[in-house]
């Protein structure tokens, strides 16, 4: 998998990093990426879908309303959030490599209530990995890499579709940690309740 903190720690760029990645590297990433998530979901069960984890840090700002904007997020809630995320960055590298302008975001987040059960976690993600690799598949067979979107953040750089596609990548990246902190606090939960 691509090694994304020296790109957090400001010791290279987005640019940098995506410079000689291809089509070919993109398509294994999708998969490495996937894989890593279902791997550290496998020793999960049902009910630590909707374990609510211990988050000190927890702080939601584009919470659909005020009551959960501090809510620590459940590990079906980060993976529908994680998975939305990475298919939108697909959708616009997609767009950007057929040379079509991309001025706004292209996000659709399954509702993580409704994600209940370890089979609807490893269904959402074969779902996001068959639409990552159809994204993926929709770029012409000469990708524009000159047109670019600039994100509507702060010091946000203008990417490209091999960085806007890779900026997927880093965001599931940024969640791997806190889905193996929701794991790891299920298990102790669940190691200390009475065997029936």
């Amino acid at each position: 998998m691509l090694d994304f903190k020296p790109v957090r720690e400001k010791q290279m760029t987005l640019a940098e990093l995506c410079q000689d990645l291809t089509e070919e590297d993109l398509h294994r990433l999708i998969d490495e990426m996937i894989d890593t998530q279902l791997g550290l979901i496998s020793q999960a069960v049902d009910e630590d879908v909707v374990f609510i984890p211990v988050d000190s840090e927890a702080y939601d700002p584009y919470a659909s309303n005020e009551s959960i904007v501090s809510l620590a997020w459940t590990l079906g809630h980060v993976i529908v959030h994680t998975t939305a995320s990475s298919e939108e960055s697909a959708a616009q590298a997609a767009n950007l490599a057929r040379g079509v302008v991309v001025e706004t975001r292209m996000r659709y987040e399954t509702s993580w209530e409704t994600v209940h059960s370890l089979a609807d976690l490893r269904q959402r993600l074969e779902e996001s990995r068959r639409m990552r690799h159809a994204f993926l598949n929709a770029w012409p067979n000469e990708p524009n890499l000159v047109n670019t979107y600039t994100p509507n953040y702060p010091n946000a750089r203008p990417r490209n579709a091999i960085m806007q596609f890779v900026n997927g990548l880093a965001h599931d990246d940024s969640h791997l940690n806190q889905i193996k902190n929701i794991i790891d606090q299920a298990l102790a939960a669940r190691s200390k309740q009475p065997v029936v």
